[in-house]
C-alpha cells in the first residue's frame, strides 16, 4: 500500500484514529455531525451561529449516535471576508464549550494551519481541510499535534465561484489528486489510518460530475485510506431531482447509503440520527455476509 503508487489500488482502509481512540472502520462507518458556527451557512442559515444555540445542537446531534463531531466557522461558498482573528472567535469557543460537556471527538473545518493549531490545542483531533492542504503548514502543524487530516478535491480554492468545471476525467483527476496529498501526508509522518480521503462533491464540480464520483466511491475507497463522503443536503442531490434545501433528507441518505456500500467510511451529515441508523444497518448486513449468515 502507498500513495506513491498512484496506478495500484491498495487494500481498503481498516481503522480510523481519532486522537487517543482507534475506530474499527471495516465493517461500521463513522457519522460526522456537521456544527455550523456561521452567520451564512447554505443549510442552516445562521441557525446554530450562537455559542449556546450551537452547544444544544451539538447535544441532539450526540444523542443521534454521532461519532465525530465537525466545527466549522467560515463556510465554504462565496461570503464576506472572514480574518483570521474572527474565524478563531467563532470556533475556539464553540470547541471548548463542546468539549467540556461532551465525550466525542472533534474536528476542526478550516484551511488555515494557525486556526488548526488552536483548534488542536483547544482538544480538536481532526482537521477537515476543504482546500487540499493549501496552506503548505497544515500537514506539519497537524503532525506535531498528533491529528488526522481529511484531504478534500478542489478544483480552485474555498470560497471562489467555480460555476462552470471541466474535466477530462474527473474520477482520474480526482485519484491522483488525493493520492498526491496523501502522499504529502505520508511524508509528513502522519499515518494512513490519520490521512481521510474526500472526492469534494459540489466542490468545483456539476451535479452530473458529483453524481460520477459518488460512484465512483467504490474505486476511491480502496486507494488505502478512509474515504469520506459530504452529500449532505448539497445542490448537486437539490439539480438532479429539483429539490429545495430543506426537502433533500431522504435523497441524502439515499446517497450515504450508496457511499457506504461502496466503500466510504465515514459521512459528514446533518442528520445525524438517520444516518446513524443508515450505517448500522449496512453495518449489519455486512457483519452477516462475513459471518456467512
Amino acid at each position: 500500500m502507498g500513495a506513491s503508487s498512484p496506478d495500484v489500488p491498495a487494500a481498503d482502509a481498516r481503522s480510523l484514529r481519532l486522537g487517543e481512540r482507534t475506530v474499527d472502520i471495516a465493517d461500521r462507518a463513522v457519522v460526522m455531525g456537521i456544527l455550523n458556527r456561521t452567520p451564512d451557512s447554505f443549510y442552516d442559515r445562521g441557525a446554530t451561529f450562537a455559542l449556546d444555540d450551537l452547544v444544544r445542537r451539538a447535544g441532539v446531534l450526540v444523542d443521534g449516535g454521532a461519532d465525530l463531531l465537525d466545527i466549522g466557522g467560515v463556510k465554504a461558498g462565496p461570503g464576506p471576508e472572514v480574518t483570521e482573528a474572527e474565524e478563531l472567535d467563532r470556533v475556539l469557543p464553540a470547541l471548548q464549550a463542546i468539549r467540556a460537556r461532551f465525550d466525542v471527538p472533534l474536528s476542526v473545518d478550516t484551511w488555515r494551519a494557525t486556526v488548526a493549531r488552536e483548534a488542536f490545542a483547544a482538544g480538536a483531533v481532526v482537521g477537515n481541510d476543504i482546500s487540499g492542504f493549501a496552506d503548505p503548514d497544515y500537514l506539519d502543524v497537524a503532525a506535531r499535534a498528533g491529528a488526522t487530516v481529511v484531504a478534500t478535491h478542489i478544483r480552485l480554492a474555498p470560497r471562489v465561484p467555480d460555476p462552470e468545471p471541466v474535466y477530462d476525467d474527473v474520477v482520474a483527476t480526482v485519484r491522483t489528486f488525493l493520492l498526491e496529498r496523501a502522499a504529502r501526508a505520508q511524508a509528513c509522518g502522519l499515518t494512513p489510518d490519520r490521512i481521510v480521503l474526500d472526492a469534494g462533491l459540489d466542490l468545483g464540480k456539476t451535479a452530473a460530475q458529483s453524481l460520477t464520483l459518488l460512484r465512483a466511491s467504490g474505486t476511491l475507497s480502496r486507494l488505502g485510506f478512509p474515504l469520506l463522503l459530504s452529500a449532505s443536503n448539497k445542490t448537486f442531490l437539490g439539480v438532479t431531482l429539483g429539490l429545495e434545501i430543506g426537502e433533500r433528507t431522504e435523497a441524502s441518505l439515499a446517497a450515504s447509503a450508496l457511499g457506504v456500500s461502496l466503500g466510504c467510511r465515514i459521512v459528514r451529515v446533518h442528520d445525524v440520527a438517520g444516518n446513524r441508523r443508515v450505517c448500522d444497518a449496512l453495518a449489519a448486513v455486512a457483519r452477516a455476509r462475513r459471518e456467512g449468515a
